[in-house]
């Protein structure tokens, strides 16, 4: 494949959470939407979904030529492909249904259109194991909940994916405003949801043993390394936690202490026991708010950590005067 016109038409496969948040992202961005699924009343639930994220959206900053009126429905696969440049797939995490889905994608779409998927833990190279015409169009495109407001997207083809699908998927998500990460080899569960399950674990471990409330852990993480996290990851944050002498005195400094605490971290048994304990702990948390409300909550304060570090993200560091004295030959 060498074509690389740009992507101005996508198709939306799956419209529940995922896809209607994508086909949301999409719209906003200037971009035709064509959307399928065949569902019971999805293309309701689609468009009150779209409809609800727009204001949102609009205070983000829409693209030219953003507008509801791009968004068409049908329940007919082969209609919705159509003279498409993108698909992003936001099927069921079902091995056997991804397969026989691409397959029939390989066969309705021209080699040129890349089929990107939304699994949260399926390889690719699983998903196009079947696929025998082009293969090599097929990656991982995996979004954070929700995609119109989370910019990141995680990036990983399969043992068939080219490189140059790889590099257009890439630039089509930055294009529109996604922090997009390449993994170079495929993991279970890809990255950031590993990292997320390396924290839950630890999470669930501590209030099992009644070391605190579920409360107590939430705010724990929110207002203390999450507050960081929403501006620096892990790596960063050790290199200021070095001091001057940055990473390299971090490691020389907790290398050890390190080695030794994660010996005592927990491997919890989700028994219905342990489940219940998390779930009472939950509820107690939650009180009388109702998910829309905590989802709103939610959003809001996204909203404007993203509008903040947009804000940030255009301001240009100075430079050391080493850096300046290095570029100007002294």
């Amino acid at each position: 494949m060498t074509k690389t016109n740009p992507i101005r038409r996508v198709t939306i496969i799956g419209t529940g959470v995922i896809g209607a948040s994508w086909a949301a992202q999409y719209l906003a961005k200037g971009l035709e939407v064509v959307a399928t699924d065949i569902a019971p009343d999805a293309e309701a639930a689609l468009r009150k979904f779209v409809k609800s994220a727009w204001p949102a959206l609009e205070r983000l900053g829409l693209s030219p030529g953003a507008s509801l009126a791009n968004l068409k429905f049908t329940a007919d696969l082969a209609e919705a492909v159509v003279g498409v440049d993108l698909v992003q797939e936001n099927g069921p995490e079902r091995l056997d249904f991804k397969q026989n889905l691409y397959k029939q994608l390989d066969e309705l779409l021209p080699p040129d259109v890349i089929i990107a998927s939304s699994s949260s833990g399926i390889k690719m190279s699983d998903i196009q194991s079947g696929v025998a015409l082009h293969p090599e169009r097929c990656v991982i495109g995996h979004p954070f909940n929700p995609p119109h407001l989370i910019p990141l997207v995680e990036v990983v083809g399969g043992t068939k994916t080219s490189e140059h699908t790889i590099q257009r998927a890439i630039a089509f998500y930055k294009s529109i405003g996604k922090k997009a990460v390449r993994l170079n080899k495929e993991m279970p569960g890809h990255v950031a949801n590993r990292l997320q399950g390396a924290l839950a674990r630890e999470v669930y471990y501590l209030i099992a043993e009644d070391v605190l409330s579920a409360a107590d852990v939430d705010d724990a993480l929110s207002w203390g390394p999450g507050l960081r996290w929403g501006i620096m990851g892990n790596m960063m944050l050790n290199h200021l936690g070095g001091g001057a002498g940055g990473i390299e005195h971090f490691f020389h400094q907790f290398a050890g202490p390190m080695n030794t605490s994660w010996k005592t971290l927990g491997s919890p048994d989700l028994t219905p026991e342990v489940q219940k304990k998390l779930i009472d702990g939950v509820r107690a948390e939650v009180g009388s708010r109702t998910i829309e409300e905590l989802e709103a909550e939610r959003d809001e304060i996204l909203l404007s950590l993203i509008e903040l570090r947009t804000k940030h993200s255009h301001v240009v560091a100075p430079r050391s005067p080493q850096h300046t004295l290095a570029e100007s030959g002294r």
